[in-house]
């Protein structure tokens, strides 16, 4: 014969999978203002990183990028010293 016990300890883990659910609800209406925020900020980073390209990484800001560059993994060769 069965555990009866069993039927109990099912109940319980559907409580805490519904709890977990609504927890996840209750976060996506509070972060969904913003929901492409990842996306905006990748975004952000790229026009930066293809605007620092174009002026040759010798803007203000993108001096963040001199240690990728110059190197056969990135392609890119940019004089620096100017």
């Amino acid at each position: 014969m069965k555990d009866p016990r069993n039927h109990a300890q099912v109940g319980y883990s559907m409580i805490v999978v519904a709890g977990s659910l609504a927890a996840i609800g209750i976060l996506a209406i509070f972060l969904a203002d913003d929901v492409l925020y990842a996306d905006n900020l990748q975004r952000d980073a790229t026009i930066h990183f293809n605007e620092c390209k174009a002026n040759d990484f010798k803007l203000d800001g993108c001096e963040k990028y001199w240690d990728r560059i110059n190197n056969d993994i990135s392609g890119i060769y940019v004089d620096l010293d100017e």
